[in-house]
Protein backbone atom coordinates (compact mmCIF):
# COMPACT_ATOMS: atom_id res chain seq x y z
CA UNK A 1 0.00 0.00 0.00
CA UNK A 2 2.63 2.25 1.00
CA UNK A 3 4.86 1.39 -2.33
CA UNK A 4 1.76 2.58 -4.58
CA UNK A 5 1.70 5.60 -2.47
CA UNK A 6 5.12 6.62 -3.30
CA UNK A 7 4.92 5.85 -6.81
CA UNK A 8 2.26 7.95 -7.28
CA UNK A 9 3.46 11.05 -5.61
CA UNK A 10 6.98 9.82 -7.48
CA UNK A 11 4.98 10.40 -10.80
CA UNK A 12 3.13 12.93 -9.89
CA UNK A 13 0.99 13.88 -12.85
CA UNK A 14 3.33 12.63 -15.54
CA UNK A 15 2.36 8.82 -15.06
CA UNK A 16 0.11 8.20 -17.88
CA UNK A 17 2.67 9.74 -20.20
CA UNK A 18 5.83 7.59 -20.90
CA UNK A 19 7.86 10.24 -22.66
CA UNK A 20 7.62 12.86 -19.14
CA UNK A 21 9.68 10.77 -17.23
CA UNK A 22 13.13 10.87 -19.60
CA UNK A 23 12.90 7.47 -21.24
CA UNK A 24 10.29 4.51 -22.00
CA UNK A 25 12.88 2.24 -20.03
CA UNK A 26 12.62 4.76 -16.99
CA UNK A 27 8.63 4.52 -16.99
CA UNK A 28 8.48 1.11 -17.67
CA UNK A 29 10.67 0.61 -14.43
CA UNK A 30 8.53 2.79 -12.72
CA UNK A 31 4.85 1.40 -13.44
CA UNK A 32 6.54 -2.48 -12.80
CA UNK A 33 7.84 -1.16 -9.03
CA UNK A 34 3.61 -1.04 -8.61
CA UNK A 35 2.64 -3.86 -6.71
CA UNK A 36 -0.68 -5.53 -8.03
CA UNK A 37 -3.78 -5.28 -6.17
CA UNK A 38 -5.28 -8.23 -4.71
CA UNK A 39 -9.21 -8.93 -5.63
CA UNK A 40 -10.80 -7.62 -2.86
CA UNK A 41 -8.90 -4.31 -2.31
CA UNK A 42 -9.17 -4.15 -6.03
CA UNK A 43 -13.11 -4.46 -5.64
CA UNK A 44 -13.29 -2.04 -2.48
CA UNK A 45 -11.69 1.00 -4.61
CA UNK A 46 -13.45 -0.20 -7.53
CA UNK A 47 -16.59 0.43 -5.31
CA UNK A 48 -15.06 3.65 -3.95
CA UNK A 49 -15.03 5.22 -7.58
CA UNK A 50 -18.72 4.12 -8.47
CA UNK A 51 -19.88 5.32 -5.60
CA UNK A 52 -18.27 8.17 -4.22
CA UNK A 53 -16.44 9.28 -7.53
CA UNK A 54 -12.79 9.27 -5.15
CA UNK A 55 -9.64 10.02 -7.51
CA UNK A 56 -7.59 9.01 -4.99
CA UNK A 57 -8.94 5.07 -5.43
CA UNK A 58 -8.98 5.16 -9.29
CA UNK A 59 -5.47 6.50 -9.35
CA UNK A 60 -4.43 3.47 -7.47
CA UNK A 61 -6.71 1.48 -9.84
CA UNK A 62 -4.68 2.82 -13.07
CA UNK A 63 -1.46 2.68 -11.43
CA UNK A 64 -1.58 -1.19 -10.49
CA UNK A 65 -2.27 -1.75 -14.23
CA UNK A 66 -0.25 0.38 -16.32
CA UNK A 67 2.22 -2.52 -16.60
CA UNK A 68 -0.40 -4.51 -17.91
CA UNK A 69 -0.72 -1.80 -20.63
CA UNK A 70 2.62 -1.69 -21.75
CA UNK A 71 2.18 -5.43 -22.55
CA UNK A 72 -0.72 -4.86 -24.40
CA UNK A 73 1.34 -2.12 -26.58
CA UNK A 74 4.08 -4.79 -26.91
CA UNK A 75 2.20 -6.70 -28.59
CA UNK A 76 1.24 -3.72 -31.58
CA UNK A 77 4.94 -2.94 -32.41
CA UNK A 78 4.74 -4.42 -35.77
CA UNK A 79 3.02 -1.23 -37.22
CA UNK A 80 5.58 1.04 -37.18
CA UNK A 81 4.43 3.16 -34.41
CA UNK A 82 6.57 4.46 -31.17
CA UNK A 83 5.45 2.54 -28.43
CA UNK A 84 5.60 5.24 -26.17
CA UNK A 85 2.20 6.73 -28.20
CA UNK A 86 0.67 3.34 -27.83
CA UNK A 87 1.03 3.41 -24.22
CA UNK A 88 -0.15 6.40 -23.92
CA UNK A 89 -3.01 5.89 -25.96
CA UNK A 90 -3.69 2.64 -24.42
CA UNK A 91 -3.72 4.62 -20.52
CA UNK A 92 -6.36 6.31 -21.87
CA UNK A 93 -8.62 3.25 -22.52
CA UNK A 94 -7.75 1.99 -18.75
CA UNK A 95 -8.67 5.22 -17.50
CA UNK A 96 -12.42 4.45 -19.18
CA UNK A 97 -12.29 0.97 -18.43
CA UNK A 98 -11.89 2.00 -14.37
CA UNK A 99 -14.63 4.43 -15.13
CA UNK A 100 -16.77 2.11 -16.08
CA UNK A 101 -15.75 -0.84 -14.18
CA UNK A 102 -18.56 -2.25 -12.02
CA UNK A 103 -17.07 -4.91 -9.13
CA UNK A 104 -20.07 -6.51 -8.99
CA UNK A 105 -19.82 -8.60 -12.30
CA UNK A 106 -17.44 -11.00 -10.38
CA UNK A 107 -14.31 -10.17 -13.13
CA UNK A 108 -11.13 -8.16 -12.64
CA UNK A 109 -10.44 -5.28 -14.10
CA UNK A 110 -7.31 -6.85 -16.32
CA UNK A 111 -10.45 -9.02 -17.94
CA UNK A 112 -12.38 -5.91 -18.52
CA UNK A 113 -10.20 -3.43 -19.02
CA UNK A 114 -8.26 -5.14 -22.26
CA UNK A 115 -11.33 -4.27 -24.60
CA UNK A 116 -11.21 -0.71 -23.72
CA UNK A 117 -7.30 -0.46 -23.90
CA UNK A 118 -6.85 -2.28 -27.46
CA UNK A 119 -9.76 0.06 -28.58
CA UNK A 120 -7.81 3.15 -28.04
CA UNK A 121 -4.98 1.88 -29.42
CA UNK A 122 -6.88 0.47 -32.61
CA UNK A 123 -8.11 3.72 -33.56
CA UNK A 124 -4.61 5.53 -32.83
CA UNK A 125 -2.87 3.11 -35.19
CA UNK A 126 -5.50 3.37 -37.67
CA UNK A 127 -5.50 7.00 -37.55
CA UNK A 128 -1.51 7.40 -37.75
CA UNK A 129 -0.50 3.97 -39.67
CA UNK A 130 -0.97 5.86 -42.86
CA UNK A 131 -1.44 9.11 -44.63
CA UNK A 132 -4.97 7.86 -46.19
CA UNK A 133 -6.93 5.94 -44.22
CA UNK A 134 -6.61 1.53 -45.06
CA UNK A 135 -10.04 0.62 -42.86
CA UNK A 136 -13.17 2.35 -42.29
CA UNK A 137 -16.09 -0.40 -41.73
CA UNK A 138 -16.02 -3.26 -39.28
CA UNK A 139 -15.05 -5.68 -41.45
CA UNK A 140 -12.24 -4.10 -42.70
CA UNK A 141 -10.86 -3.07 -39.27
CA UNK A 142 -11.39 -6.67 -38.32
CA UNK A 143 -9.03 -7.73 -41.17
CA UNK A 144 -6.79 -4.94 -40.53
CA UNK A 145 -5.67 -6.79 -37.20
CA UNK A 146 -6.02 -10.08 -38.21
CA UNK A 147 -4.65 -10.35 -41.64
CA UNK A 148 -0.92 -10.74 -40.69
CA UNK A 149 -1.12 -12.88 -37.88
CA UNK A 150 -3.30 -15.15 -40.32
CA UNK A 151 -0.21 -14.96 -42.78
CA UNK A 152 1.62 -18.10 -42.97
CA UNK A 153 4.88 -16.70 -44.56
CA UNK A 154 6.20 -14.09 -46.42
CA UNK A 155 5.05 -12.44 -49.72
CA UNK A 156 1.82 -12.38 -51.40
CA UNK A 157 -1.10 -15.15 -50.74
CA UNK A 158 -2.31 -17.48 -53.02
CA UNK A 159 -5.76 -18.46 -53.41
CA UNK A 160 -5.87 -21.34 -51.14
CA UNK A 161 -4.82 -18.96 -48.32
CA UNK A 162 -7.20 -15.83 -49.32
CA UNK A 163 -9.88 -18.87 -48.98
CA UNK A 164 -8.66 -19.86 -46.36
CA UNK A 165 -8.45 -16.52 -44.22
CA UNK A 166 -11.62 -15.45 -45.73
CA UNK A 167 -13.46 -18.66 -44.48
CA UNK A 168 -11.72 -18.05 -40.53
CA UNK A 169 -12.54 -14.50 -40.19
CA UNK A 170 -16.10 -14.83 -42.11
CA UNK A 171 -15.29 -12.07 -44.90
CA UNK A 172 -15.41 -12.42 -48.61
CA UNK A 173 -12.18 -13.24 -50.29
CA UNK A 174 -12.25 -10.02 -52.51
CA UNK A 175 -12.31 -7.95 -49.00
CA UNK A 176 -8.68 -10.47 -48.12
CA UNK A 177 -6.84 -9.03 -51.50
CA UNK A 178 -8.21 -6.00 -50.80
CA UNK A 179 -7.05 -5.41 -47.49
CA UNK A 180 -3.85 -7.39 -48.23
CA UNK A 181 -3.01 -4.45 -51.51
CA UNK A 182 -3.70 -1.96 -48.90
CA UNK A 183 -1.18 -3.12 -46.25
CA UNK A 184 1.70 -4.03 -49.13
CA UNK A 185 1.17 -0.40 -50.37
CA UNK A 186 2.73 2.91 -49.44
CA UNK A 187 2.28 6.81 -49.06
CA UNK A 188 3.69 8.84 -51.85
CA UNK A 189 3.51 12.58 -51.93
CA UNK A 190 1.81 13.67 -54.69
CA UNK A 191 4.74 16.01 -55.84
CA UNK A 192 7.92 14.50 -54.21
CA UNK A 193 10.59 15.69 -55.48
CA UNK A 194 12.51 13.80 -58.68
CA UNK A 195 14.91 11.09 -57.75
CA UNK A 196 18.52 10.62 -59.46
CA UNK A 197 17.40 7.12 -60.79
CA UNK A 198 16.08 7.12 -64.22
CA UNK A 199 14.13 4.18 -63.30
CA UNK A 200 12.33 5.75 -60.30
CA UNK A 201 8.61 5.71 -59.62
CA UNK A 202 7.29 9.30 -60.63
CA UNK A 203 5.36 11.24 -58.26
CA UNK A 204 1.95 11.91 -59.34
CA UNK A 205 2.44 15.15 -59.90
CA UNK A 206 4.32 14.35 -63.35
CA UNK A 207 1.50 12.37 -64.48
CA UNK A 208 -1.57 13.70 -63.27
CA UNK A 209 -3.96 15.78 -65.73
CA UNK A 210 -5.60 18.97 -64.51
CA UNK A 211 -8.57 19.43 -66.38
CA UNK A 212 -9.81 22.66 -64.72
CA UNK A 213 -9.74 25.53 -66.39
CA UNK A 214 -7.19 28.24 -66.35
CA UNK A 215 -7.42 30.52 -63.49
CA UNK A 216 -8.53 33.33 -66.44
CA UNK A 217 -11.29 30.17 -67.95
CA UNK A 218 -12.24 30.70 -64.28
CA UNK A 219 -12.36 33.98 -64.45
CA UNK A 220 -14.15 34.44 -67.48
CA UNK A 221 -16.68 31.62 -66.08
CA UNK A 222 -17.58 33.33 -62.73
CA UNK A 223 -17.79 36.69 -64.31
CA UNK A 224 -20.57 35.91 -67.01
CA UNK A 225 -22.42 33.70 -64.42
CA UNK A 226 -22.81 36.87 -62.51
CA UNK A 227 -23.52 38.93 -65.39
CA UNK A 228 -26.07 36.33 -66.02
CA UNK A 229 -27.84 36.63 -62.80
CA UNK A 230 -27.83 40.11 -62.62
CA UNK A 231 -29.75 39.91 -66.05
CA UNK A 232 -32.06 37.62 -64.48
CA UNK A 233 -32.96 39.72 -61.62
CA UNK A 234 -33.65 42.56 -64.17
CA UNK A 235 -35.92 40.37 -66.20
CA UNK A 236 -37.88 39.79 -62.57
CA UNK A 237 -38.41 43.23 -62.04
CA UNK A 238 -39.24 43.83 -65.70
CA UNK A 239 -42.59 41.79 -65.10
CA UNK A 240 -45.65 42.74 -63.60
CA UNK A 241 -46.44 42.37 -59.88
CA UNK A 242 -48.79 38.87 -60.41
CA UNK A 243 -46.42 37.74 -62.96
CA UNK A 244 -43.75 38.00 -61.02
CA UNK A 245 -45.95 36.11 -57.80
CA UNK A 246 -46.15 33.34 -60.14
CA UNK A 247 -42.73 32.84 -61.29
CA UNK A 248 -41.13 33.61 -57.67
CA UNK A 249 -43.39 30.91 -55.95
CA UNK A 250 -43.67 28.47 -58.80
CA UNK A 251 -39.88 28.37 -59.63
CA UNK A 252 -37.42 30.29 -57.15
CA UNK A 253 -38.34 29.39 -53.08
CA UNK A 254 -38.37 26.12 -51.42
CA UNK A 255 -42.06 25.49 -50.89
CA UNK A 256 -43.31 25.99 -54.31
CA UNK A 257 -46.89 26.24 -54.89
CA UNK A 258 -48.93 24.41 -57.83
CA UNK A 259 -51.02 25.98 -60.43
CA UNK A 260 -54.27 25.18 -58.88
CA UNK A 261 -53.10 26.46 -55.57
CA UNK A 262 -52.27 29.73 -57.65
CA UNK A 263 -55.73 29.72 -59.82
CA UNK A 264 -57.53 29.30 -57.01
CA UNK A 265 -55.69 32.50 -55.32
CA UNK A 266 -56.13 34.48 -58.09
CA UNK A 267 -59.76 33.77 -59.41
CA UNK A 268 -58.72 31.89 -62.95
CA UNK A 269 -58.16 28.64 -64.46
CA UNK A 270 -54.81 26.74 -63.76
CA UNK A 271 -54.38 26.89 -67.18
CA UNK A 272 -54.43 30.72 -67.63
CA UNK A 273 -52.09 30.60 -64.83
CA UNK A 274 -49.85 28.70 -66.66
CA UNK A 275 -50.44 31.11 -69.91
CA UNK A 276 -48.87 33.70 -67.32
CA UNK A 277 -45.87 31.36 -66.12
CA UNK A 278 -45.07 31.48 -70.26
CA UNK A 279 -45.06 34.17 -71.51
CA UNK A 280 -42.95 35.66 -68.38
CA UNK A 281 -40.45 32.64 -69.02
CA UNK A 282 -40.53 34.38 -72.85
CA UNK A 283 -39.68 37.61 -71.45
CA UNK A 284 -37.43 37.11 -69.46
CA UNK A 285 -35.29 34.73 -71.73
CA UNK A 286 -35.65 37.45 -74.21
CA UNK A 287 -33.77 39.82 -71.67
CA UNK A 288 -31.01 36.52 -71.03
CA UNK A 289 -30.10 36.39 -74.68
CA UNK A 290 -30.01 40.41 -75.26
CA UNK A 291 -27.41 40.50 -72.20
Amino acid sequence: MTQALAVTQSLNHSWLVPSALGSLDTYISAVNRVPMLAADEEADLARRVRGENDLEAAKRMILSHLRFVVHVARGYQGYGLGIADLIQEGNIGLMKAVKRFDPEQGVRLVSFAVHWIKAEMHEFILKNWRIVKVATTKAQRKLFFNLRKSKKRLGWMNNEEVNTVARELKVQPSEVREMEARLNGHDLAFDAPSDTDDDARPSPVAYLIDDQASPADAHEREDSSDHQLDALRDGLASLDARSRDIVTRRWLIDDTATLQELADEYKVSAERIRQIEANAFKKIKGLLIAA
